[in-house]
């Protein structure tokens, strides 16, 4: 019975301090107001600032993963240490072998494409367009995430008759065919050879490295050897592990198969080197990680500022009622009570103004997004963050006057003028 009496007494005496701090509070509205200022500004561009990171994060992976985020790319040649000129046969090092032995050897690559590439003018009747072209097989749709919009891909008959036929991009659609043609089954000349369009490929546009990934055609790899470039050797292979996951076990393999091929010794480097999508979107996670965080500490100064601003008021608060908590003291009230009344007070300014600032972070998140074009994507771990560092604030800040209240001297407060 004494032991409900005392809760109920407790959660009274709670109810009176907090019905005590809001009415301090709405006493001072305009400088409570102008206290929560510096949250409400601190957490919302905390939130902001994170948005905008991880919008950037996400936009950089969609966009890798529209390259083919399990792609693999291998180049001839040793990797450059401090800009040393290669011996120009050290480029010759890959050949048609070693494309077959990873079709026919490796069991973590799904796809696999040599390629050998040229750039030229590309000329339709008046007009010209400065392109590249790509000898390939139809695996490297699959690798590098293309598809076709009109016609169909060349095929493997194609590819052992070397044919003069090619499947374009939308970029060297509209600069040869600007008055609306159908580009299917016409003959266009790169340099001197003519190809035969059998297919468009659907538009992917820029990727980030603001390259026009539609500013392409593709050809058989042998057509591409033989009659533009006359040679024997590959310039790179293309391949595409079954998962990203896979991707580190497909280059081991892939490793193995070159040296072997190479017939390189456990001593000697590499005449190869080999590079995957996995790399790319590790150092630009990395890069965008760094800036977020750098974004977000900037950002955070605000709330650092807010608190300091909490902790300011509060001080006045103390000062001005002083009488007031010697009175309170004085009639019975408790150290704790008045500890737990500023505490109340700053907590209220902290969690209303991080509210508020919660609201006005997600509505400039999206304005950024609507204004300015950016990728943003609000994360709920960073509001549930901004949120609670903001009532640790109210706290932290919050603690020292009110201490400071509740160790007061009843007498000497009543007397203070």
């Amino acid at each position: 019975m004494a032991t409900g009496i005392r809760r109920n007494g407790e959660d009274m005496n709670f109810t009176n301090l907090f019905r005590i701090a809001l009415k301090a509070l709405g006493n001072n509205k305009m400088r409570g107001f102008l206290t929560m200022l510096g949250i409400i500004i601190g957490v919302a561009s905390v939130i902001t600032m994170l948005a905008i990171g991880q919008g950037s994060k996400r936009s950089i992976k969609a966009q890798i993963s529209e390259m083919g985020s399990n792609m693999i790319m291998i180049h001839p040649g040793a990797d450059m240490r401090g800009g040393v000129r290669q011996d120009p046969a050290a480029m010759q090092s890959l050949k048609l072998e070693d494309y077959k032995a990873i079709v026919n050897e490796t069991c973590y690559v799904a796809a696999c494409s040599p390629s050998v590439s040229s750039s030229g003018q590309t000329i339709f009747g008046a007009n010209n367009y400065p392109t590249s072209i790509y000898g390939v097989t139809p695996d490297y749709l699959d690798i590098r995430k293309y598809s076709i919009a009109e016609g169909d891909m060349f095929g493997e008959q194609d590819i052992v008759s070397s044919a003069k036929v090619c499947v374009v991009g939308k970029t060297i659609v509209e600069n040869l065919f600007n008055n609306g043609e159908n580009p299917i089954g016409k003959i266009i000349r790169f340099g001197k050879i003519p190809f035969r369009i059998i297919g468009v490929l659907t538009s992917k546009g820029y990727n980030t490295m603001g390259m026009d990934q539609d500013d392409l055609i593709l050809a058989p790899y042998t057509t591409i050897q033989k009659r533009v470039l006359a040679i024997t050797h590959l310039q790179s292979i293309f391949c595409s592990a079954l998962s990203e996951g896979q991707t580190e076990d497909a280059e081991e393999e892939i490793s193995s198969i070159l040296r072997r091929n190479h017939r390189l010794r456990d001593t000697d480097d590499d005449d190869f080197n080999i590079r995957s999508q996995q790399e790319l979107s590790s150092m630009m996670n990395s890069t965008s990680d760094m800036m977020t965080v750098l974004l977000a500490c900037i950002a955070g100064i605000s709330l650092l500022v807010g608190g300091i601003g909490i902790m300011n008021i509060m001080y006045v608060s103390v000062t001005e009622r002083t009488r007031e908590i010697g009175l309170r003291m004085s009639i019975g009230a408790k150290g704790r009570d008045i500890l737990a009344q500023f505490l109340i007070e700053a907590i209220l300014i902290s969690v209303t103004g991080g509210l508020i600032g919660v609201v006005f972070g997600i509505g400039a998140s999206w304005t950024v997004k609507l204004f300015a074009g950016w990728p943003v994507y609000v994360e709920w771990y960073s509001v549930i963050l901004s949120f609670v560092v903001c009532t640790v604030t109210g706290i932290f800040f919050g603690w020292y006057p009110a201490q400071k209240a509740s160790g007061l001297d009843p007498i000497e407060a009543i007397r203070y003028e």
